[in-house]
């Protein structure tokens, strides 16, 4: 399986990943025949990146921490919610909830696979992708830092509703009134749910806020940021980097990674960025990469304790119609490295 621009993609390749369209149903399968007429469709709603598969790398394993299952929940829920809070409705905790110990159930059950953010978005879908992913990642970090089932509860609920204050026309992040900041915004929002935890609502409220009291929209100093949203703060800052909502920018997720890293202790929270770092694939299965050897190849596996050590398929070809693979594991060759990411 590779990942690849959708300018490199051709009629007759196979759908290497499911869609999801923003209200939680399947926009195409993964497996799917693409044709002209699908591929153009894509462009039209967005796509620029997405999966196709490969015979060459049709045994590469690329696991899920989420099942396509649980991802139509979630979206569908929170497309939901969005639309009740568009037409001043009151939206469903309780059905946020269920949806984010579906997210739990399957964290807690993969927890040993590193982070691979492979849904492929539109401009429809990617609030929703990226609440998603920021739940995720948040809930494995909270993990890593020992937080109990009820404190996962409550950091997982928060960064999944954490942009919700995006969704009132009212707020606007360039006005000088910090008030209309989405930050506030989803704040006043979630503070009147009685049912949820106030601390929920501060997730919303800080996710933007810096250890160096240089974030918005209180420039609060580290020691009145509360722990979850300065975890929501490092898994949002990568999804944002990976995607850039507001253009459809990419980084590639070692670039990200990287920029990442050298926020700690400024623009994010240190022992959440340590932790992060600890959860994510630093080269997701499917990254095509030229090694120190001169020889290119695909990644198509992982190591947990070793995320920027991975496995790697070196295709070596003779003829067009003959091909030979080999597997090099960085992880047993340690003066063998990744010189460049192609593509």
């Amino acid at each position: 399986m590779r990942y690849v621009n959708i300018d490199s993609v051709e009629p007759g390749q196979y759908l290497g990943r499911t869609i999801f369209s923003h209200n939680g149903t399947v926009l195409l399968n993964e497996g799917v025949q693409l044709t002209v007429s699908m591929i153009s469709t894509l462009r039209r709603v967005g796509v620029t990146m997405l999966y196709i598969k490969d015979e060459a790398d049709e045994a590469a394993d690329m696991p899920e921490l989420l099942s396509d299952e649980t991802k139509l929940v979630v979206m569908k829920r929170m497309s939901e919610t969005m639309n009740a809070i568009r037409s001043g409705k009151e939206f469903n905790t309780r059905a946020i909830s269920v949806s984010v110990d579906q997210i739990l159930e399957d964290v807690l059950r993969n927890k040993e696979v590193l982070v691979q953010l492979t849904d492929i978005r539109t401009r429809e879908n990617e609030m929703f992708v990226h609440a998603t992913n920021v739940a995720m990642m948040s809930a494995l970090i909270g993990m890593n830092m020992q937080l109990n089932q009820i404190q996962l509860k409550e950091l997982t609920i928060g960064a999944l509703l954490h942009d919700i204050g995006k969704v009132e026309m009212i707020a606007d992040d360039r006005s000088d009134d910090p008030k209309l900041h989405h930050t506030w915004r989803g704040f006043d929002l979630l503070k009147q749910k009685r049912e949820l935890n106030l601390l929920i609502a501060h997730v919303a409220f800080q996710h933007h806020e810096q250890p160096d009291g240089q974030g918005v929209p209180r420039g609060l100093p580290d020691d009145q940021i509360h722990l979850y949203a300065k975890i929501v703060a490092v898994a949002n800052t990568y999804d944002n980097l990976v995607y850039d909502p507001k253009t459809g920018a990419r980084r590639l997720p070692h670039e990200a990674c990287e920029m990442v890293s050298a926020m700690a202790g400024t623009k994010l929270d240190r022992e959440a960025v340590i932790q992060f770092l600890r959860i994510i694939s630093v080269y997701p299965n499917g990254t095509s990469v030229r090694l120190s050897t001169k020889e290119t190849g695909v990644v198509v596996g992982q190591h947990r304790g070793l995320p920027g050590r991975p496995i790697v398929r070196v295709i070596r070809t003779d003829r067009q119609d003959d091909w030979e693979a080999k597997e090099i594991d960085l992880a047993k060759h340690p003066t063998v490295f990744i010189e460049q990411v192609l593509g």
